[in-house]
């Protein structure tokens, strides 16, 4: 039986006219791929304030109206199939308020991107990137 944990997790998946946030991640998992800014729930933390901190935290972007898209489990194993990772990764969409975005925190680069740019990443993005976005960009 594994020792590991899930890890629960948010992403803030924020739209700006017919564009998305994106981030490039700095550090694993997905170190240098494309993905929305989020990070770890804090103890304490209702899942809705972590999404709009760590938004602040990496991008400098304001927010609010956080809200429940969906939860996506991130399940990885190792060379001999052995768990190595499991995120329980909570979507929440977040309004835009204010800002560009400058890249802080575990972010490398932040650029808002819509769909057409966003179906070129290929796996320059992090799983369910597009999926996200489609949801909310076609939600508006």
């Amino acid at each position: 039986m594994s020792t590991i944990r899930p890890t629960v997790a948010v992403l803030a998946v924020v739209a700006r006219s017919d564009q998305v946030l994106l981030v490039r991640r700095a550090n694993p998992p997905d170190q240098g791929r494309w993905g929305f800014p989020g990070g770890r729930v804090e103890p304490g933390e209702p899942y809705r304030e972590a999404a709009l901190r760590e938004l602040e935290e990496e991008t400098g972007i304001a927010a609010d109206a956080p809200a429940l898209i969906t939860v996506l489990d991130f399940i990885e194993h190792d060379g001999e199939g052995a768990l190595a990772h499991h995120f329980a990764m909570i979507a929440v969409r977040c309004r835009w308020l204010a800002g560009e975005g400058l890249a802080a925190d575990d972010a490398l680069e932040t650029r808002w991107f819509d769909l057409a740019e966003i179906a070129t990443l290929g796996t320059t993005a992090s799983v369910k990137v597009e999926f996200l976005a489609k949801i909310v960009l076609d939600s508006r």
